[in-house]
């Protein structure tokens, strides 16, 4: 199977690392998120947090559908990404919180395509239509 790539292990560290945040502590994303009903805030970091942990766990395992998954994911956290990005300005919050909250955004790019070129484990069938 051959080992993962180093984009790979940085995504499941990541997501790992994340997704077990958002269960544990979904209030410390609250910063992130622009102003929201309580009940949607917690549906959605908990929906982000399980997404995390899934994809984690299938780019560890070489799932097909794991590198389209985490980059769905990605693009899927990218407006609440995006609305911060612009909130740490019109906030007035400390220069090193704006740049990282700006560098962020291109550095999403290099995850999605991280995500996009994972390994793949491949099923019996199409490894035996490989070799034939």
């Amino acid at each position: 199977m051959g080992k993962l790539p180093i984009g790979t292990w940085i995504l499941i560290a990541m997501f790992t690392a994340s997704g077990v945040l958002h269960l544990l502590s979904p209030e410390s994303f609250a910063w992130l998120m622009w102003p929201m009903n309580e009940a949607l805030f917690i549906l959605l970091i908990t929906a982000s947090g399980i997404a995390e942990l899934i994809c984690a766990v299938g780019l560890l395992l070489r799932h097909p559908w794991a590198g389209r998954l985490t980059a769905l994911t990605l693009i899927a956290v990218w407006p609440a990404n995006i609305w911060y990005a612009f909130d740490v300005i019109a906030t007035g919050q400390e220069i090193w919180l704006i740049i990282a909250a700006w560098v962020r955004l291109p550095l999403q790019v290099l995850l999605i395509w991280f995500a996009w070129k994972s390994p793949k484990k491949y099923s019996r069938s199409q490894t035996l239509k490989y070799l034939q």
